[in-house]
């Protein structure tokens, strides 16, 4: 594997378009998801009211590589060998006798599968998103509410959070007006919507004009997908890539075979029947990477196009395509913006009468380190019987170096370099902060203080 990474060198550049081509004004997008998932819990499911109040600096329970112990009411932060490094019961934080009495120090009993990315089952469920994030506080608030009430010891409340991000979220809910969410975007896009700054539509055009490819492949619906694209790109966003794809149910995208997951036209956002081939550019619904595969071999007149993939979830975009399709894979981590301790300069530069405009929603800023979880990239080991305590990478941390060739904040970050900028990519052979670009996590450069117990 060579040790750098030039966009010059690949034929095809894909994109996930949620908190990647698309970012969102997190506090006011995290407080909309928390909402909507509440308040179906509280009127359909008959949940503690109490659930629909949050206070400002709660978001700040937000972390993104948590794993929740379903049937526990546990939530856990991994080091990289599936050891538990940090733990909540609920909300509340447990102590360092209370981890080892209940995890020992011994890899998880549900890393093995955890690890291998099938990060979703009845007994364990993985934060890794921004869409996901603000359920995690809801489901830590419900576990507090069940403990209060009925002293449960085992949960089962799952089930319940499964149907109201269906409710929320389902395939017809932007049209039917279903939920809270979809109708509150449709009406205030630019409360949540950041749009895409011109240095990165100038980008993307100078990509297309230098001969690549260009994919746009999301699981949003293709209404919503309009709806976003519209918003952060403008009305011509469809002329910015060659094929999108819409409702691609990532990451089955990438692990599931033509039969399982065939391409579907659509009319009017309507799915049609399946197809039995992928014959030409356009917009398509569902899909499998297998096929999109042979029609831009097809495209590029290449046996073996080399592809590169942008996207901001490790569980349904970096692992899957590196694992699945071997794309090269730029991951969008906004935690790296943790590194300037400040708001992001987009936000500085906002004009002052939309600064102002929705200043009641202000809740914190949930990427940056959190207090209650610590560094995203590395934690504090105690040490057993005396021993000192030791540095460890966190399994979040890992999992980037292992299957993302680059780490970039945004979009935003590289737009201005030349295309055949060589980027360091990671490797078994480079340092642990070498894929970092522009600059790594202060918590993996040496003596940083930032990384703290507390």
């Amino acid at each position: 594997m060579q040790q750098h990474f030039s966009l010059a060198d690949c034929d095809v550049v894909g994109f996930d378009l949620d908190h990647t081509l698309c970012r969102y004004h997190l506090p006011q997008s995290a407080r909309l998801i928390y909402d909507s998932f509440a308040h179906y819990l509280v009127t359909e499911k008959g949940y503690d009211e109490d659930l629909l109040n949050l206070a400002p600096d709660s978001l700040d329970f937000c972390c993104k590589g948590l794993v929740l112990d379903i049937e526990e009411g546990n939530f856990l932060k991994l080091a990289e060998d599936g050891t538990v490094l940090r733990a909540s019961h609920g909300t509340k934080s447990m102590t360092f006798e209370e981890i080892l009495e209940n995890y020992g120090r011994r890899e998880w009993k549900h890393f093995n599968t955890v690890s291998g990315m099938v990060s979703r089952t009845a007994k364990y469920y993985l934060y890794d998103n921004y869409f996901d994030l603000p359920g995690a506080l809801l489901c830590a608030r419900v576990v507090d509410s069940l403990d209060q009430h009925d002293g449960q010891r085992k949960y089962d409340f799952w089930k319940d959070m499964v149907a109201a991000i269906q409710h929320n979220y389902k395939i017809s809910a932007f049209k039917e007006e279903c939920g809270m969410y979809f109708p509150e975007v449709k009406k205030h896009p630019d409360k949540y919507l950041q749009r895409c700054p011109e240095s990165v539509k100038k980008w993307l055009k100078q990509l297309k004009n230098a001969g690549k490819i260009l994919l746009l492949i999301t699981s949003s619906h293709s209404d919503y997908c309009r709806l976003l694209c519209e918003h952060v790109l403008g009305s011509d966003f469809e002329e910015y890539f060659d094929i999108l794809i819409t409702n691609a149910l990532k990451p089955g995208f990438f692990s599931h075979t033509p039969n399982q997951r065939p391409f579907r036209t659509l009319e009017n956002d309507e799915e049609q029947e399946a197809l039995l081939s992928l014959d030409k550019p356009g917009w398509y619904s569902q899909g499998n990477a297998i096929q999109l595969y042979d029609l831009l071999k097809k495209m590029t007149g290449k046996l073996d196009p080399k592809v590169v993939y942008f996207g901001d979830s490790m569980h349904s975009d970096i692992f899957p395509a590196r694992h699945y399709s071997n794309w090269e894979t730029v991951f969008i981590l906004e935690e790296l913006l943790g590194n300037e301790g400040t708001v992001p300069a987009k936000a500085e530069s906002e004009p002052l009468e939309k600064k102002g405009k929705y200043e009641g929603d202000q809740l914190e800023v949930p990427y940056f380190v959190s207090k209650q979880w610590g560094s995203f990239f590395m934690d504090r080991l105690p040490g057993l019987e005396n021993a000192e305590e030791t540095l460890v990478h966190t399994w979040s941390c890992k999992c980037i170096s292992t299957y993302s060739t680059i780490a970039i904040p945004s979009l935003e970050a590289i737009a201005d370099l030349p295309l055949d900028y060589r980027f360091t990519r990671f490797s078994a052979d480079s340092s642990a902060t070498a894929g970092y670009y522009p600059s790594p996590p202060r918590a993996l450069l040496p003596n940083e203080d930032s990384v703290t117990m507390k």
